[in-house]
């Protein structure tokens, strides 16, 4: 595989997808599926507490 190949994983909406227009090459859709709302959920969980650590941080010089 060349170094400089990029490789991207994202969840997008149906607008993001129409964004992006015909030159994008591949799409694998996710089925809507109740664990994947719960997957989510969890997702943006760890964002906050993550968030949260971050802001008890101190301020580095």
């Amino acid at each position: 595989m060349p170094k400089d190949r990029i490789v991207a994983v994202a969840l997008l909406t149906q607008r993001d997808v129409d964004l992006l227009g015909p030159t994008f090459e591949r799409l694998w859709p996710v089925d809507d599926a109740p664990c994947f709302a719960e997957l989510l959920r969890a997702i943006d969980a760890a964002e906050r507490e993550l968030r949260e650590v971050r802001a008890e941080m101190p301020a580095q010089v």
